[in-house]
């Protein structure tokens, strides 16, 4: 496949909107659907292959060319601050990132007010550059998955984390102080890629365009 395009596509909430774009696209992603725990899929009548990772290690791949494209949260891009190309917003995986707290949290809410908090967080850079333009003193707790038990039991005061309908936050009786940013999944694209593949790439990114689905209304 060294002279076709790989695509790197995410694991998690966004891998089945992913797939159905591409679908449309003429694109078979069945593989990557069933329990074969596949990580590569070749499809030689697109010319393309296709690797399934974890998000976060998406901007990598494509930053240093072992993937041509890849679709990752805008999140994550803004946390990573890679070299690639966004072509594209692709309207689907609506979050926000937000400032969280126990329900019964006694501080106040308002950050003008805070002097020293505990934040724990998977989103170190957005965390600290959201609260130091606050001019808030805020020691960072990285964690990378059950984020919400951190102020629970003691860890921290607050969270940096992804949202979608704020289920998750109220069911462990925590509430939204304010938000950070609003993320959908991003087209990205290697640089050099970009430039050696150029016609097959803008062909997709065109595409791809063409089969967005405009997104029902999000609150944000």
């Amino acid at each position: 496949m060294a002279d076709g395009i790989t695509i790197a596509l995410p694991k998690g909430r966004i891998l089945a909107d992913a797939l159905a774009l591409l679908k449309k696209a003429g694109f078979d992603g069945e593989a990557l659907a069933d329990d074969s725990r596949k990580l590569i899929l070749d499809l030689p009548e697109r010319r393309a292959r296709l690797l399934l990772l974890r998000n976060s290690d998406i901007p990598t791949y494509v930053e240093y060319g072992a993937a041509d494209m890849g679709i990752v949260g805008k999140d994550i891009l803004q946390e990573q601050l890679k070299d690639v190309y966004e072509p594209l917003d692709l309207q689907f995986g609506a979050c926000r990132l937000v400032v969280a707290r126990p329900r019964d949290y006694s501080r106040p809410a308002d950050a003008v007010n805070w002097s020293h908090i505990k934040v724990a967080t998977k989103y170190m850079r957005l965390a600290e550059e959201h609260f130091s333009k606050k001019g808030v003193q805020v020691e960072l707790i990285y964690l990378g998955g059950s984020v919400e038990l951190a102020p629970l039991i003691g860890l921290s005061d607050y969270i940096v984390d992804l949202v979608q309908s704020g289920r998750t936050l109220h069911e462990n009786g925590l509430v939204e102080v304010e938000e950070i940013m609003y993320s959908t999944a991003r087209l990205v694209v290697n640089r050099a890629s970009q430039k050696t593949k150029y016609e097959p790439m803008m062909h997709l990114v065109h595409q791809l365009r063409t089969y967005l689905v405009v997104p029902k209304k999000f609150k944000h």
